[in-house]
């Protein structure tokens, strides 16, 4: 898995960087082939934008934008969101030979 940490408009410090890397490292409990991950970092008027783009292979990229007035706040969120849709993506891949409940006919006993 390769991560690129991008920052613009503001220091990141190592504190963060650490912060950023351990939280993405939870991600492998779900047994994706994530190939790399990009985190940018922004800085506005008000807050910091975190966007994160995790390339899994085989599916389509999935993208999170999280804005938040203080920094370890967005990531966190944006940390949330990205292992929600990891963990769906991962129950749908798992669960895709899964016989929908529609389709299972009612036993007479």
């Amino acid at each position: 898995m390769n991560l690129q940490i991008r920052a613009k408009d503001l220091k990141l410090g190592d504190a963060t960087k650490s912060h950023i890397e351990h939280a993405v490292e939870a991600f492998r409990k779900y047994s994706l082939d994530i190939t790399s991950i990009h985190c940018n970092l922004i800085a506005e008027k008000k807050g910091v934008l975190v966007e994160f783009e995790i390339h899994v292979a085989h599916a389509e990229p999935i993208i999170i934008s999280q804005h938040d007035e203080v920094l370890d706040a967005a990531i966190d969120l944006a940390m949330d969101r990205a292992e929600k849709a990891l963990r769906r993506l991962h129950d749908k891949m798992k669960d895709h030979k899964a016989v929908p409940l529609k389709e299972l006919e009612p036993v007479d006993a």
